[in-house]
Formats: C-alpha cells, structure tokens, sequence
C-alpha cells in the first residue's frame, strides 16, 4: 500500500486513488491516519456541498475500515458483541451499530455491518478505530470464528445526491433498492458490493470494489457524473453535509467518553438482546437518564461555531459543549452539535462562547435540512 509521511514524520496511508486526487489538485491532509482529499481545486467545499444536495458528488472514501467475520455462528457472535439487533435484518441487508466499551458503554466505534449470510458478515468502522474493533473482536472470538482486517482490500466510493441512481445506472450497476439493502456484482472480473447507503442525508449509494479496480471504478463514475453537472467531493463537503443531518463523526459526537445514550443513538441499540458490549452501563444510564444529550444549534447572528466551545444559557452558565460545528452551505448560517445538560428543551435560545463573544443560537432537533435518505 502506497505511503508517506506528514511534517511532522506521522506515518500516512493512502488510498488506491491518491494519485487521482493529484491530479485534481485537491487540498490533502491527515484524516484517521490516512492522507485524504479535503477540497478539489477547481471546485471547493460549498460548490461540492451543493452538488451532492442538488446533482451528484462522488467521494472517495476507501480510508474506511473492512472486517470481514467468518464461520459457524458469525451473526449470533457479532449480535453478541454489537449494539444493535442483526435479527432485525436479513442477508442482502446493511446495519447501523455500535462497538462499546463493555465496562463503561462508551463508544470505541460507530460501524455499519453487512449480513451477507449468517456465516459471513463484513463490517465496516471508521479508519482510525477499524484495528482496534479487530482487535476486540479476534480476543472474544470463540474457535472456528475467522476475523479477517481487509482494510486494504476494498477501496470505497460513495455516489451521494438526486442523480446518484442515474450516475450508477450509466456506469451499468444496479440502483433503486430499499436503503439499507446491498446487492453483490462482479465489475471487471472482481466482486463490487452496492450498498444504497450513506452519511450526506441525499439518496445515495456505497461501492464497495476490489482495491485494485478501484482507480477505474473511480473513473467511470466520475464521467457519468459529469453528465448532471456532478463533481468529485472531499471530506470538508462530507463533513458540511453530515453536520447538517446531526449525523455523528467518532472523535466528535461519539467517543469512549460518549455513550449512545448520551448521542441519542438509542434506536441502534437492541435493548432487549441479552448481551451485548456495554449493556449493562446503557441500561443502567438509560433508566437514570443521561447527564448530558446531543443537541443541534443554529446560529442567530453572524458567526460560525466551532467544536469544542462553552454553550452558555442566558444566565451566562456553561450549559454544555459544541462537539462539532461549521457553516451551513444551505442555510447560510453557523450550525453546531453539542452535548447539553438534559434540562435544556428544544426552542430555548442559548449563546455559544467563541472567543469570549456570546454568539446567539437555537436548540433544535436535527436533521437542519431535510433529509432524503430513505426516498423511494
């Protein structure tokens, strides 16, 4: 695997299509260990933004982690060591879960896991997080279970906006699914796993290639995008696009210091299973309620929230803390997510602190924008 070194002598991985983003002069830095496209040059992050919310944008997002876990009883072993039910899906089906701390339930990863039979089941965490998931797993394995850490070998591209199923249509793979349902092809001799996933809150899909197909997998989607005006995006649109959905991003909204609880994830944790990483702390702090809750603001004034700043109530306390924020492309205006003491309703106005000047904003429920995920 191809590979380099930031200034500062940190060990950086690359993806099948670095050279690729080259060429497009995108803007690369460090993201979870890997060197990632942030912004293309001739388009930037508010026009990639609106494409994916109008047309189409294609993202290069292999920096993803893949562990595939195989054998007699991989469902019922991953259902025991996840948050959420895999019960509740079929083979065919993706899951949105969660890999907890099993004495605290604080959060070592947010995952989505592909039930391809109740003996294979490919997993799919955060790049920074995908060896420790491994490596948790592979030590509570019982014999006869195969945990594999393929991170290297899918590369993944996300087809995300309105014309995504057009753009995948031209290139000859299937579209217009149920969400959350994936289907396997071969594309050039290789198995691709399609996915109608993803983490911008638009219609869109996943691919999952073979590594080595990847860079021409690439190519084609980005030349049949082209045909809606779409446009190659970094991860600076994917983090605009998210936080406008209260989407939440490990190392932000999701921490070990974080539970779901606390997230407002509660709907990914099968509460009724038996056993699962962490449930006794989350059913404990379910019934005493949570100290703190995931909140999403909007800016009243001019001024555009960060993470990591104090939320102040009119009294001027701190009521809580901004875990990501930025400026909205659609709505024109600073958003944030944060953390709030539990007492704090929806509709009450708050201030976030940024650098001693009290910025006015609302408590709202997300998503900001209207979601369009699950359209048929």
């Amino acid at each position: 695997m191809p590979e380099t070194f930031d200034g500062m002598g940190t060990h950086l991985r690359r993806t099948p299509l670095y050279e690729r983003h080259r060429a497009l002069g995108a803007k690369l830095a460090d993201f979870g260990g890997w060197e990632m496209p942030i912004e293309y040059a001739a388009s930037g992050v508010l026009r990639e933004h609106q494409a994916v919310r109008e047309r189409v944008g294609v993202f290069d997002v292999s920096h993803l982690g893949k562990i595939e876990v195989r054998g007699p009883g991989a469902r019922d072993f991953v259902n025991s060591c996840l948050t959420n039910d895999l019960n509740r899906i079929g083979p065919g089906q993706a899951q949105y879960t969660l890999c907890c701390d099993e004495k605290t339930g604080g959060v070592v990863d947010d995952l989505i896991a592909y039930l391809r039979a109740d003996d294979d089941i490919l997993l799919v965490p955060n790049a920074a997080n995908c060896a420790e998931v491994a490596r948790r797993l592979t030590v509570a394995a019982p014999p006869g279970l195969e945990i594999s850490d393929r991170h290297d070998g899918y590369g993944v591209i996300a087809v995300q906006g309105p014309k995504a199923d057009e753009t995948l249509a031209a290139v000859g793979l299937p579209a217009g699914y149920e969400y959350m349902s994936f289907v396997d092809v071969v594309w050039q001799g290789l198995p691709l796993i399609v996915c109608r996933t993803g983490y911008t809150g638009e219609r869109g899909y996943e691919l999952l290639p073979a590594w080595e197909v990847t860079p021409a997998l690439w190519d084609r989607l980005i030349e049949a995008a082209q045909e809606w005006d779409g446009l190659p995006c970094g991860l600076g649109a994917r983090d605009t696009l998210r936080t406008e959905m209260g989407y939440s991003l490990h190392g932000h909204e999701l921490t070990e210091e974080i539970s779901p609880v606390q997230a407002r994830l509660g709907w990914a944790v099968g509460w009724k299973k038996p056993t699962f990483w962490g449930r006794d702390a989350l059913v404990a702090e379910k019934t005493a309620g949570p100290r703190r809750i995931a909140r999403a603001l909007v800016a009243l004034g001019r001024g555009v929230p960060r993470a990591e700043m104090d939320v102040l109530d009119t009294e001027q306390n701190v009521i809580g803390r901004t875990t990501s924020g930025t400026f909205s492309p659609t709505l024109k205006q600073g958003i944030a997510l944060a953390l709030l003491d539990p007492s704090v309703p929806e509709g009450a106005e708050v201030a976030v602190s940024i650098r001693g000047r009290a910025l006015p904003c609302r408590v709202v429920h997300p998503p900001l924008v209207e979601a369009a995920t699950r359209q048929i």
